[in-house]
């Protein structure tokens, strides 16, 4: 970091810190001006159960392999289109599936077998599957090819500290979510750990007596971030504040995998938090935010239960960032992903392990919606990953390409930057 960056983020820490079937996929046609385009992607740590969050029900295998925690619509399953159904907790999500502006990938994730979370996650942030020595995350290589708007708040990432998927030379500017200040003691501490928060003291006030009303480049710099803090401070009161809840007990294990995440039940207000910011500065294009709680062991439920009680509130807040967000999300792309699926038949204790495979959601403007796309085989075992789970039929960065050369204009030399070693070969999607 030089001089100039180390002073930015003295100023700014934590809130702005720059560190060193057969129906093909298609885009709706873009606006040219890609400038005009924004991209915001949601990271669920821990490993969702995506064959709970879209169910093959129209496969017999699925309630035979998941007795207890298989859904129906019966009970309450939201159909899609007679094979395909979306939890019942996803409900605020059902207008946009309606008015095709929300798909889903199946089948779709990191190429890597590994079922560790702190690799799966390490390689879905860095971009490079199998590769531990990618020092810069996918979305900071993304931000340096965009073009500058000479503007701190150009990329976002809300939570305390810059996720691995945002490390790199390009300036990102993190900021608080809102919502829960009354998470479990024991959590909080465990995140502190993992995540090695820094703290912001009395240091502006020092840069302040060191650099204010000077002329030269390094005041100039300080003058540039002080502005910035205070814009985010400006925009970020207008978001409603939400009254503290409790933060559901989690195993060691949970917490690790969550790498220092909230769930989304403890950061209820994130919607209209990012929905403030986009649409209160039209400088800011492109955001990250994550969510821990999705490592569902044990008592995972079907309607009901522990996955729908983190989904009701992430299905929640999405629906409040697309209604925020209003005609920008005309021009937004939404991606909500994970490490890696669970496996297809549940457990002994009412629950998924870890899988390969799983579902990735798509939600905005120029989005092919309501259809499941992916090569989806079935849940036979011979259809499954080594008989367990399922395959990962489609390359997320082959989704993520497709949205990021399409919709924010990179060239195909650009994708290799943001891509190292990836080849991307046009639109390799078929409906499910």
């Amino acid at each position: 970091m030089n001089r100039r960056d180390f002073l930015k983020a003295a100023l700014l820490s934590p809130l702005v810190f720059p560190l060193i079937g057969q129906q093909g996929w298609a885009y709706k046609s873009a606006n040219e001006d890609f400038g005009a385009q924004k991209l915001i992607v949601v990271l669920l740590r821990g490993g969702i159960d995506g064959l709970n969050v879209v169910a093959p029900y129209g496969d017999n295998r699925y309630k035979q392999i998941r007795p207890t925690i298989g859904m129906s619509r019966a009970s309450g399953l939201l159909d899609l289109d007679g094979y395909w159904g979306m939890h019942p907790s996803l409900a605020p999500l059902s207008p946009l599936w309606a008015n095709h502006s929300l798909a889903f990938v199946h089948a779709c994730g990191s190429p890597d077998k590994t079922r560790s979370h702190f690799d799966a996650q390490d390689y879905m942030e860095s971009g490079v599957p199998g590769q531990k020595a990618t020092s810069t995350g996918w979305m900071n290589r993304l931000v340096g090819q965009l073009p500058s708007k000479n503007s701190a708040l150009q990329a976002i990432s809300l939570g305390p500290v810059l996720p691995r998927i945002f490390a790199g030379p390009s300036a990102i500017a993190t900021i608080e979510k809102s919502g829960n200040k009354g998470a479990g003691k024991g959590a909080k501490r465990m995140g502190r750990r993992l995540q090695n928060q820094p703290t912001n003291g009395d240091v502006p006030s020092v840069f302040t007596a060191m650099y204010g009303g000077r002329n030269d480049d390094m005041s100039k710099a300080f003058a540039s971030g002080r502005s910035a803090r205070n814009k985010v401070n400006a925009i970020m009161s207008e978001a409603a504040a939400q009254p503290p809840e409790t933060m559901e007990a989690m195993t060691k294990e949970q917490i690790i995998a969550n790498r220092g995440a909230l769930t989304p039940k403890s950061t209820p207000e994130f919607g209209k938090q990012l929905a403030t910011l986009f649409t209160k500065d039209p400088t800011v294009q492109v955001a990250f935010v994550d969510f821990g709680g999705w490592d569902t062991h044990v008592r995972e439920g079907a309607e009901q239960g522990q996955l729908a009680n983190l989904l009701q509130p992430l299905a929640g807040g999405l629906a409040d960032l697309v209604r925020g967000l209003g005609p920008v999300y005309n021009n937004t792309t939404i991606v909500v992903m994970s490490e890696f699926g669970r496996t297809a038949r549940e457990n002994g204790n009412g629950g998924t392990d870890h899988g390969h495979g799983n579902a990735m959601w798509l939600m905005g403007g120029t989005v092919p919606g309501g259809k499941v796309y992916g090569r989806f085989g079935g849940l036979a075992d011979n259809q499954l990953n080594e008989a367990r789970d399922l395959p990962t039929s489609t390359d997320f960065r082959a989704v993520v390409s497709s949205i990021v050369s399409s919709r924010l204009g990179l060239s195909s030399k650009q994708m290799a930057s943001v891509f190292p070693g990836y080849q991307f070969t046009g639109n390799p999607f078929i409906q499910g």
